[in-house]
Formats: structure tokens, C-alpha cells, sequence
């Protein structure tokens, strides 16, 4: 019973991807669902794993299974625009399959179980960004996160003008858009990485996602705890944070609190064992 108690975690979050996929190949009689969705949640489940066996990396090989995965193989291979624009597009069309049901399980109704973790250990944008050398914001948090909305209404405004303009050729004009989107995306994030000298500027001030994302995670079920009395206030949880959240407030209205990522590296840091 120790060895399950002490692997609870990878179990459960196997255990979930694992109802979606069968519920989903069930629904939909496509076996694509079952095996996508049971290969990321072994995926993820691998990485909790590992971090549990304390293997430092464990987050970057999740990152790099899933990210290259969704990146590569679904959005250059298969052609589906992973996106904000694709989920718009499908959306729009009444199709609920690829883009749509990525964003209701990962972005929209997931982040009610596991919070930011999408951020943390599957989106293919900061795979790349958590390579840059600035993994510990060297600033305060900047007060540009009004970006982030922009974004979003203008991926919203451009997929609207397509279906208003009744312009032709929709599916490949979707594929470009995540070619091109991406590029703009990593660009982007690699400058603002270097600007503020912190890999995770992007995720804090541009991405459109987080609109999604940030209201389901005030609700998360799985969330970083602090137990205060073994807390001793040193403050190395808050300063190795990527995302500038309060960690040692354990309540939900805490400081950048719908901002974790689940990283784990407050977790990592604490000397006494706390979170």
C-alpha cells in the first residue's frame, strides 16, 4: 500500500486521461482519441513519476514528449491547428473533434483538476522557451497582463472575418495560420524572454490561452500547499517561482495564484519541506 500511496499521483492523472480516451473513442468510434489521449496522459504520468523519483529533468521530458508531439505530429503532420484559431475555426464550423475537444479537456474544463499544469508540462510554445537561461524572473512582475486579452480578441476577430468574408479554402488558410502563428509565438517569446530576462514574459503578458485557463484554475483541484508550520519564511519558494505566485498563502485569492504552472520547483526549494 506505501508503494500506491506514494505513486497516487502519476496513477490518477493516468487514470483520467484514461476515462477521457475510452469515453471519447466510445462517442466519437474513432480510435485516434483513445490513442491520443492515453499517449499523453502516460506521457504526463511518466514525468510525475520521475519527479517523484526526483530525476531534475522529469518536467522537460513531459514537455518534450507531449510538445513535440502536438507541435509536430498534429499540427505539421496531420494538419490540425492546435491553436486558438483552429479551436475558433472548429468551433465556428459545430464540428467538436481535434482543436475543440483539446481546449475542452486541456484548457477549458481540465484546469478544474490540474490547474495551469497544460503550461507547465504540455504547451509546445514554452518547450522551447524553458531552454532560454532566464528560468528565475530577475525582475518584479510587470503589470502588462491586458496584453494577453488582445490577443485573444484578435485571434477571435480574425477567424470571424474569415467566416464573414465567406472566404474560401478555410482548412489550408487554418494550416498557415498555425505555421505562421507559431513562428510569431516563439519569436516573440524569445525577445520578450530577453527583454525582461524571464522565459516566462510570453506566458504572463501575451498568451491568449490563459484567458481560458486563468478563470477554471482558480477552482484547481491539485494545488501547491504550504504547511505553515514548518514554513519558516525564507522566501526561496517565491523567489525561484517562474510565474511570481505567493505559494506560502494558501488561499485561493493568493498572489498570481491562477498563474501556477505546477513546475514544482517552490517544492524543490523549500528547505524544510513545507509545500
Amino acid at each position: 500500500m506505501s508503494i500506491v500511496k506514494k505513486y497516487a499521483h502519476p496513477i490518477i492523472i493516468f487514470l483520467i486521461f484514461e476515462i477521457v480516451a475510452v469515453t471519447l473513442w466510445l462517442t466519437k468510434h474513432n480510435l485516434f482519441y483513445l490513442l491520443n489521449f492515453s499517449y499523453i496522459g502516460i506521457s504526463i504520468a511518466l514525468g510525475v513519476f520521475l519527479y517523484i523519483r526526483r530525476y531534475k529533468h522529469a518536467r522537460r521530458v513531459v514537455q518534450l514528449l507531449v510538445g513535440i508531439y502536438m507541435l509536430v505530429y498534429l499540427g505539421l503532420i496531420c494538419n490540425e491547428n492546435m491553436q486558438i484559431e483552429g479551436f475558433w475555426y472548429y468551433l465556428f464550423t459545430g464540428v467538436f473533434e481535434a482543436a475543440t475537444i483539446h481546449y475542452a479537456v486541456a484548457k477549458i474544463f481540465g484546469p478544474l483538476i490540474f490547474g495551469r499544469g497544460w503550461c507547465g508540462y504540455a504547451c509546445w510554445t514554452v518547450m522551447v522557451l524553458d531552454f532560454l537561461p532566464y528560468k528565475v524572473p530577475k525582475e518584479p512582475r510587470k503589470k502588462l497582463g491586458w496584453i494577453r486579452y488582445l490577443t485573444f480578441a484578435a485571434s477571435l476577430i480574425f477567424v470571424s472575418s474569415l467566416f464573414l468574408a465567406r472566404v474560401g479554402n478555410l482548412e489550408r488558410i487554418m494550416f498557415w495560420a498555425f505555421i505562421v502563428g507559431n513562428v510569431v509565438y516563439y519569436a516573440v517569446g524569445i525577445a520578450l524572454a530577453f527583454a525582461f530576462k524571464d522565459n516566462r514574459a510570453f506566458c504572463k503578458y501575451i498568451c491568449p490561452i490563459t484567458v481560458f485557463l486563468k478563470p477554471m484554475s482558480y477552482f484547481s483541484l491539485f494545488r501547491v500547499k504550504c504547511d505553515k508550520e514548518k514554513c519558516v519564511s525564507c522566501g526561496k519558494c517565491k523567489r525561484v517561482c517562474p510565474m511570481n505566485v505567493d505559494v506560502t498563502d494558501n488561499s485561493r485569492k493568493r498572489e498570481n495564484g491562477t498563474e501556477c504552472i505546477l513546475c514544482m520547483e517552490c517544492v524543490k526549494s523549500c528547505p524544510k519541506d513545507a509545500l
